[in-house]
């Protein structure tokens, strides 16, 4: 069975936690929302000692995908995700940048949009996609149940939950995505998000304040 290995790459004025995530028994790897820094997002590979394959995006915010497609040029990846729904977010990202004093962003067009019940690979680990909007409408989650392990991106954090006050988010939406999507994963199930500390679906579940009824 193999292990997934992760480092989080804190990248952007955002803190952002870009993940490089790493097969151990192939080295084989991809990176989740490379938001920018890329030098420091090329320095923590070359330092895993890992082959990075492709680049998986949870969603279109700046923070996540800003530098996709300038690490993607790169490595001489592809750019794998989100779902459609955030289109809109990838192709304004060098505009957004600029905004935010993040000159360095470009507009991403993914080699392939995913859809709820797709599957991503990486080395011989396998996630399953889920569709979870309400922080963004095209917001996907990776889950790895052999290791009972989750990426949800600014789906769930520790001890809060997504922002929905940007363009098209929806907080009826997004509590319905954790209740349905990431509930039934497990509480056992271990997750890493966009930002902040790691935590697990059972914590979440029983003491999070966003979540109690």
């Amino acid at each position: 069975m193999g292990a997934p290995k992760a480092m989080i790459i804190p990248v952007t004025p955002f803190q952002q936690n870009c993940c490089l995530l790493w097969d151990d028994a192939t080295k084989e790897a991809c990176v989740i929302d490379p938001g920018g820094d890329v030098p420091v997002i090329l320095d923590a590979i070359a330092q895993a000692g890992v082959n990075v394959g492709e680049i998986w995006l949870t969603h279109g915010h700046i923070d996540h995908a800003g530098g996709a497609a300038a690490l993607a040029e790169a490595l001489g990846v592809e750019i794998i995700g989100p779902h459609r729904e955030d289109a809109f977010l990838l192709a304004n990202l060098a505009q957004t940048g600029s905004e935010y004093g993040m000159t360095d962003a470009r507009a991403v067009v993914p080699s392939r949009w995913l859809e709820a019940g797709d599957e991503v690979k990486v080395g011989g680990l396998s996630f399953s996609v889920r569709h979870c909007p309400g922080h963004t409408p095209g917001h996907v989650i990776f889950f790895n149940a052999e290791n009972r392990f989750a990426l949800v991106g600014d789906v769930l954090f520790q001890g809060s939950v997504g922002r929905t006050d940007f363009p098209r988010g929806d907080h009826a939406a997004l509590m319905r995505s954790i209740r349905e999507e990431l509930f039934p994963l497990g509480d056992d199930v271990s997750f890493l998000c966009g930002h902040g500390e790691p935590s697990t679906i059972g914590r979440e579940r029983q003491t999070n304040p966003f979540l109690q009824d």
